[in-house]
C-alpha cells in the first residue's frame, strides 16, 4: 500500500545538515531531519493527510524553545523532545527561539490506508483533534528506534519498520478494537451487486475496495456486513464460487487438470488440489471419476 505525502509550506531561517533520509511501510512515511536553525526561524504549514512533528534532540541557549500557532490567536511553547499531532488540512505556523539544531522526525500516514491494515474505520473526531507537547517516554522511544531504522544504511526487515510505525499510531492515537455486537447487514440491493460482481470476477484476484465501491461503503463496513449477512467473509465467498466453477469444468469439458488450475487463477496443480480437496473433501481427479461413473 504505497503512500506519497503531500505537504505545503513557507519555510526561512533553517538550513538542512543532513536529509531527509526517508522510509515508507504501509500508508506510513517517515522522514528524518538535522536542521541547524538561524535567529527566528520559521515558517508555515500544511499537509493533506495527518501527521506527528517528534523534536528528538535540539540544542540552543537557556531559553530554547519551539512555540507552535495553530490558529494565531494562541501558541504552545515546548522543549523538545515532545510529540505533536497535526491533523490533515490544519494550518501551522511555527518557530523556534535560541535554538540552533533540532533533529526532528516527520511521520506522515494515511488515515485509510492505516485503517485498512486494522480493519476499521479510524475515528474521524479523534483524527480530526490536534495534540501538541505530548511528552511520553514509551513514544519517544519508539521514536528512536523508527529514527533509527530511518538512518540505518542496511535496513532491516520491512516488517520491523512497519511493525514500530504502527505500535507508535496505536498507541499515541489510543485506537481500540470496536466493541463487538451486532453487525449491521447489507441492503438486499447491495448484497445482489456483490454476490454477483464475486461470482462473475471469481477467477481472478478480486480487491476489497472493488466490492465496497460498488455497495458505497467503506473496506471495513462492506468486510463486516457481507460476513453478517451470508455467514463467511468475502474472500470465502469467492473462494466458493471459484469450486463450484471448477466443478462446472471438471464435469464438461476434457481439460487437463494442470489447465484447468491455472484458468481457475490456482498457483499450480497442487495448490489447485489442496484447495478443492479442502472445500469438497475428495480431489479433482477424484470428484471427477465418481462424476463419471
Amino acid at each position: 500500500m504505497s503512500f506519497m505525502p503531500k505537504m505545503q509550506n513557507s519555510i526561512e531561517g533553517f538550513s538542512i545538515l543532513k536529509g531527509p533520509r526517508s522510509r515508507a511501510w504501509n500508508g506510513v512515511a517517515v522522514e528524518l531531519w538535522d536542521v541547524e536553525c538561524q535567529h527566528g526561524a520559521g515558517g508555515y504549514y500544511v499537509a493533506s493527510d495527518p501527521r506527528l512533528f517528534i523534536p528528538l534532540d535540539a540544542s540552543g541557549g537557556r531559553d530554547a524553545r519551539f512555540l507552535m500557532t495553530p490558529d494565531r490567536r494562541g501558541q504552545t511553547a515546548y522543549m523538545s523532545p515532545k510529540i505533536s499531532y497535526i491533523p490533515a488540512e490544519m494550518e501551522l505556523w511555527a518557530h523556534v527561539e535560541d535554538i540552533s539544531f533540532v533533529r526532528h522526525l516527520d511521520l506522515h500516514f494515511s488515515a485509510d490506508l492505516v485503517g485498512r491494515r486494522l480493519m476499521e474505520d479510524l475515528d474521524p473526531a479523534r483524527l480530526a483533534e490536534p495534540r501538541f507537547a505530548v511528552h511520553d517516554e514509551r513514544l519517544l522511544a519508539l521514536a528512536q528506534l523508527i529514527a533509527a531504522e530511518c538512518d540505518n544504511p542496511d535496513p532491516l526487515h520491512e516488517l520491523y519498520g512497519d511493525s514500530l510505525t504502527l505500535a507508535f499510531l496505536i498507541d499515541f492515537l489510543k485506537l481500540a478494537p470496536k466493541t463487538t455486537g451486532r453487525r449491521t447487514k447489507l441492503a438486499a440491493w447491495q448484497l445482489r451487486r456483490a454476490v454477483d460482481f464475486i461470482e462473475a470476477n471469481c477467477l481472478r484476484r478480486i480487491k476489497l475496495e472493488e466490492l465496497a465501491e460498488i455497495t458505497n461503503l467503506s473496506q471495513s463496513h462492506f468486510s463486516h456486513a457481507f460476513k453478517a449477512s451470508t455467514g463467511v467473509p468475502p474472500h470465502q465467498w469467492q473462494m466458493n464460487a471459484r469450486v463450484e466453477k471448477v466443478k462446472a469444468l471438471l464435469s464438461s469439458t476434457d481439460l487437463s487438470l494442470t489447465t484447468i488450475a491455472i484458468s481457475a487463477g490456482f498457483a499450480d496443480q497442487a495448490h489447485f488440489t489442496r484447495v478443492f480437496r479442502k472445500h469438497v473433501g475428495a480431489t479433482p481427479l477424484a470428484w471427477q471419476k465418481s462424476r463419471q461413473s
